[in-house]
């Protein structure tokens, strides 16, 4: 059983699942593994006619700390206020730093991804006063949130301190706070000049009510929090949180011991990396996940959060042929699904991974499994051909018209197709078809490699190969034929069209050309003298 249907089947009751961002900076496309998983999650719990509700909150209330300070997004000068007061960046509309970076951008990434969950504000909770009562009970109960500090994490609070940052009422910071003195209605509080190495307060004392969105709880705290006050049964949570006595386990301590509420359900995640590294948004490590979402089409994007199970590491290497691959996978996940025969091991449930993967409802998916759908690696070849008609091509190759779900996969690839060539494919995905005169090149061919292009072009002509499938199978059978290792084999083809000894995928470069031209070429660089 896919792992979202276990889940699904083990609950009970009204469900509701909630994920949230902090909006540090520019978000990457890790982050929106966590975006996919929840939404995974809601899905089956619907298919398995389980009353669901899927909320996505951002934490605008956090400070602009030393992890903002680490991206070029941040306005140094406003390090320590909340991000719901720091101003957006010059030439944004938002209302706000944290408006501009998660509503006006990563929130864009959701709806294309089918994603549509209900969307709220953590600041608009504080002002509203309906987190009034946790602040409270945190107050009131300070003593045992510095127990669970202490035992749960080794983590010593003093005995004056507060679990609560108030908003200085002189400059506005709040991670410069340090609260004391709660006596029912007001604490007392001191803008600290030193209290952080990312900010610096401004020394002012005072005495405020922490109610009304004049103060906030800390994040463990407010995490927990929020769970109560929205119900949350279920929230997943990145691995980094999730270690023994770290940020959940905190929080899962101080929701039933201080507002005495069971914590959600928790699926701990793994990392996305990228060459090794987790993707970061506080570092700015990674690619944006609004530039990913201009690559990736929604269903490619879904499907590469969702193939592995949450605990498994994504690597992920935009730069690299990732995508091409990517694009593959899923193809072949459609084909298995559609009852075609594929090659390799498919995963377990792989039905219901393809079916996650779509945008559409479950009763379509026999029909988008069926869908044609060009090789990308192909069509990226195909976008390099001068006077290359792609529609009428691919339906050639259809051996029919495209039907308009058809039709709208090859617009969606061939955008992706020269995004990605524009912005990350490997120079050997790119090229320049010899076709008006022989590459040099050809001439330091060995003897070998011109019997092996002449015996290519006598199995072409009889056999007329025409997808890349074909090709790259015919390629490696008249090697074997002439015993001729495929890698000179290649290096030979290569030199005939493109004037070098590598290139994209052998096959598809061939099945992109006109195949009275493949056959002339190889006619012409077999006799080619050394």
């Amino acid at each position: 059983m896919y792992w979202a249907d276990e889940l699904a089947a083990a609950a009970s009751g009204r469900q509701v699942v909630n994920d949230s961002k902090s909006p540090s900076g520019t978000v990457h496309v890790g982050s929106l593994r966590g975006v996919v998983l929840h939404d995974a999650i809601y899905r089956a719990l619907r298919q398995a006619g389980v009353e669901a509700t899927f909320l996505y909150g951002v934490d605008d209330m956090d400070a602009m700390d030393s992890q903002a300070k680490l991206t070029p997004d941040a306005v140094e000068k406003y390090m320590g206020a909340p991000l719901s007061r720091v101003p957006a960046p010059e030439g944004s509309n938002a209302a706000n730093y944290a408006r501009h970076f998660v509503g006006e951008i990563f929130f864009r990434t959701f709806e294309p991804l089918g994603i549509t969950p209900e969307f709220y504000w953590v600041s608009e909770l504080y002002a509203a006063g309906r987190m009034d009562p946790y602040v409270k009970l945190a107050l009131d109960r300070a003593d045992r949130v510095r127990a669970i500090y202490l035992r749960v994490s080794h983590v010593e609070r003093t005995s004056t301190w507060l679990p609560i940052q108030v908003i200085c009422e002189q400059c506005g910071k709040i991670g410069t706070t340090y609260a004391t003195d709660w006596n029912g209605v007001t604490v007392a509080y001191r803008c600290m000049p030193d209290l952080v190495s990312w900010a610096h307060g401004c020394g002012h004392d005072g005495r405020v009510s922490p109610l009304g969105g004049r103060a906030k709880l800390p994040w463990n705290l407010e995490w927990a929090a929020k769970w109560g006050l929205l119900g949350v049964t279920i929230e997943g949570c990145g691995k980094d949180l999730a270690t023994a006595g770290g940020s959940r386990d905190r929080s899962d301590a101080i929701s039933r011991e201080v507002f005495e509420i069971e914590p959600p359900r928790n699926v701990a995640y793994e990392f996305l990396n990228v060459g090794g590294k987790k993707m970061s948004t506080s570092k700015g490590q990674g690619a944006a996940a609004h530039t990913i979402a201009e690559v990736l089409p929604p269903e490619q994007l879904r499907f590469l959060f969702l193939r592995p199970r949450p605990s498994q590491v994504i690597e992920f290497d935009p730069e690299g042929e990732t995508i091409p691959r990517l694009f593959d996978e899923f193809d072949r996940i459609a084909a298995a699904t559609a009852g075609r025969e594929v090659k390799g091991e498919l995963p377990a449930d792989y039905e219901r991974l393809f079916a996650y993967s779509l945008l559409g409802p479950a009763s379509d998916v026999a029909a988008a499994a069926a869908a044609f759908r060009p090789a990308f690696a192909h069509l990226a070849l195909l976008l390099q051909i001068p006077g290359v008609d792609i529609a009428e091509r691919m339906e050639a190759e259809k051996g029919a018209p495209l039907t308009a779900f058809e039709a709208a996969i090859l617009a969606e690839r061939t955008a992706s197709a020269r995004a990605w060539l524009d912005s990350y494919a490997p120079e050997r995905a790119r090229l320049v078809i010899r076709h008006d005169a022989m590459p040099e090149e050809v001439a330091a061919l060995d003897a070998g490699q011109r019997a092996y292009l002449a015996a290519l072009a006598s199995a072409a002509g009889a056999e007329k190969p025409g997808s890349g499938d074909a090709w790259q199978g015919l390629i490696f059978r008249v090697a074997a034929d002439v015993e001729l290792p495929s890698g000179r084999a290649f290096g030979a083809l290569y030199t005939a069209f493109l004037g070098r000894t590598n290139g994209p995928r052998a096959g598809w470069l061939l099945a992109s050309l006109e195949p009275a031209f493949v056959v002339e070429r190889l006619r012409a660089a077999a006799a080619v003298a050394a």
